[in-house]
């Protein structure tokens, strides 16, 4: 228990260390040099289908009954896709812009839906579940829809026309994000049994998500090392990633004090699936944006513990609104 427990407590060092290591060493090896595109092509596979398999276990513990949909709800999906369609119309209007690589990674920071495990540290922090599940279903759809639409003008495909390449991001896009709420329905009215089973499995989620985060950072690791860009343009979306995250806590938490329910709409803006922002960059953007999606999740586990720290601090000095403090303006 005491080994789980550790590994829980430093998944995100340990799946860091372990995809940033693991890339080198394998490269560095001479006889498994033959397998490097076949280990590509693979890892281009399981990450979308890890991605799938986590947002599904998730929705399985979601009744459709319970979810309301709060009107800080649209406060929030106006501020997400306000910015993103904002800085999508300044990337077409400049295509040659020297900012390009770095007001993508910008872009991918505030269309990106809310992690799979923010309902977790929203209970945790003492918000509501419920609400943040409602709005973790609705900026993914909002995602799906808008990334097919708003990419092959922001990002052209130089090999296909602007609706060919939106049905080709359409078709890995949408499957991704709205399937896995449809088949975790249908489970639930037509398997009672199996989803009986499936959500008593929540904790798998917690292992997938560990080694989708080794991948992906094993794949930001290799878009480092083969980026053609340079070094001021990388420290860039690391700069980018941190006010974006800043930011959207900092917002989040603004508007939902004026509804009394802070701390969900903090963590419902302000963490990020990043394991999908770094597919979403490496996929259909400059691969080097996927950087954005590394360090994001970085500064937003960081502000997680830093909360979760001050929540426990409150709690021990015996503060009677330390369990569900949503009305505050502290960040």
């Amino acid at each position: 228990m005491k080994v789980i427990r550790f590994i829980k407590d430093w998944t995100l060092i340990i799946s860091i260390i372990a995809g940033v290591a693991g890339y080198f060493i394998y490269v560095n090896i001479p006889f498994l040099q033959p397998t490097h595109d076949v280990v590509r092509k693979t890892v281009e596979i399981l990450q979308p289908l890890l991605i799938f398999a986590m947002l599904f276990l998730t929705f399985c513990k979601v009744n459709p009954k319970k979810m309301r949909v709060c009107a800080w709800h649209w406060w929030l999906l106006l501020f997400q896709v306000g910015l993103f369609m904002l800085l999508a119309l300044v990337l077409i209007l400049l295509p040659k812009s020297g900012m390009r690589v770095v007001l993508e990674g910008a872009i991918i920071c505030f269309i990106c839906p809310t992690a799979t495990a923010a309902a977790v540290i929203t209970r945790k922090l003492g918000g509501r579940v419920t609400h943040i599940t409602t709005y973790t279903i609705l900026i993914n759809l909002a995602t799906a829809l808008l990334i097919p639409v708003v990419v092959p003008l922001v990002h052209p495909n130089p090999t296909l026309n602007v609706f060919n390449s939106a049905m080709l991001i359409l078709g890995k896009v949408f499957p991704l994000l709205l399937l896995p709420l449809v088949a975790a329905i249908l489970v639930r009215y037509l398997f009672p049994r199996l989803h009986f089973v499936l959500s008593h499995y929540h904790e798998l989620s917690f292992y997938l998500w560990a080694i989708a985060l080794a991948l992906a950072t094993a794949v930001t690791a290799r878009s480092i090392v083969h980026s053609q860009v340079e070094l001021s343009t990388e420290l860039w979306l690391v700069v980018v990633s941190l006010l974006c995250c800043v930011l959207q806590f900092y917002i989040g938490r603004k508007i939902g004090a004026h509804y009394h329910d802070k701390v969900t709409a903090g963590q419902a803006l302000g963490q990020k699936n990043t394991i999908l922002a770094i597919w979403l960059g490496y996929t259909f953007f400059t691969p080097i944006t996927s950087v954005v999606g590394g360090f994001y999740s970085i500064w937003h586990n960081v502000i997680n513990s830093w909360q979760l720290y001050e929540h426990k601090k409150q709690s021990e000095q015996g503060n009677p609104d330390s369990k569900n403090r949503n009305d505050g303006t502290k960040f």
